[in-house]
């Protein structure tokens, strides 16, 4: 039986989250059934990782067992006709090892939340960014999210209903990106782990916009940190400014000709 890799771009913001649950459209569900129109004894994709209600992705990967063997890029073009009009594409899809796993087999996961600062309403990106209206100092959230690099426990920034078995993680990666927009300016977080809790990106980003606005300094994030009290972190960020925007794997099955 074949295994595909799927690399996955979708909006978030019609689905109750990637995974599949009875009587709700999500993106795994949306994705499973058109897979049931080329075979309908699918039995189902596994994702690198769960996304919640409204996130977004620009790389997710999925993998999936089809009794045919397909060519890579017919089988991409048969989900994407099964897929309309849902805001869900296959990017690409690529036959990989039976031992690959979407999510056990991958060494890195890259988030990017979009923070944008401007008076004005949202028109072309609402519902895919976060808007404030104030101004925020980049180089305060940076100092900020210098905080939070490395391996700590990271109870104060994980959600009550988390289910990871450890808070202990390793965080690579919290880098702020400040970009000149004409009617305001927008922050990227580039954010990259192994693996993440959840909401962990979301509560980092609602923190470190209170330092940025200067309602925190910087170094309250670390007293947040070592505090490991959920009750000290800051707002959590609102989903639609968050994309799962890569996952690494040992060898990148996208990358085999």
């Amino acid at each position: 039986m074949p295994r595909f890799a799927l690399k996955i771009e979708y909006d978030g913001r019609p689905f109750s989250g990637w995974q599949r649950q009875p009587a709700q459209t999500t993106v795994q569900g949306a994705i499973e059934t058109a897979l049931r129109k080329l075979e309908p004894d699918c039995t189902g994709i596994q994702g690198a990782g769960r996304t919640d209600t409204g996130v977004h992705a620009t790389g997710q990967v999925a993998h999936v067992d089809l009794q045919r063997d397909w060519d890579p890029f017919r089988l991409s073009e048969a989900l994407n006709f099964h897929l309309k009009p849902q805001p869900v594409s296959i990017l690409q899809a690529a036959r990989v090892d039976a031992d690959f796993h979407a999510r056990f087999s991958a060494i890195e996961r890259r988030y990017l939340f979009r923070l944008v600062s401007r008076r004005a309403p949202m028109t072309f990106d609402k519902g895919m960014a976060w808007r404030v209206t104030h101004r925020l100092d980049a180089a305060a959230m940076q100092a900020g999210a210098d905080y939070l690099i490395g391996q700590h426990d990271f109870t104060t920034f994980r959600s009550s209903i988390c289910q990871a078995a450890s808070p202990v993680k390793t965080l690579d990666e919290l880098r702020i990106e400040e970009i000149p927009r004409d009617n305001g300016t927008e922050f990227h977080f580039h954010v990259r782990a192994r693996s993440f809790l959840h909401n962990q990106v979301r509560s980092f980003v609602g923190t470190l916009e209170r330092v940025g606005a200067g309602a925190w300094p910087p170094e309250q994030v670390q007293t947040a940190l070592e505090s490991q009290d959920r009750a000290r972190c800051g707002p959590v960020s609102p989903p639609h400014g968050l994309y799962l925007a890569a996952v690494k794997y040992p060898v990148d099955p996208f990358s085999q000709k």
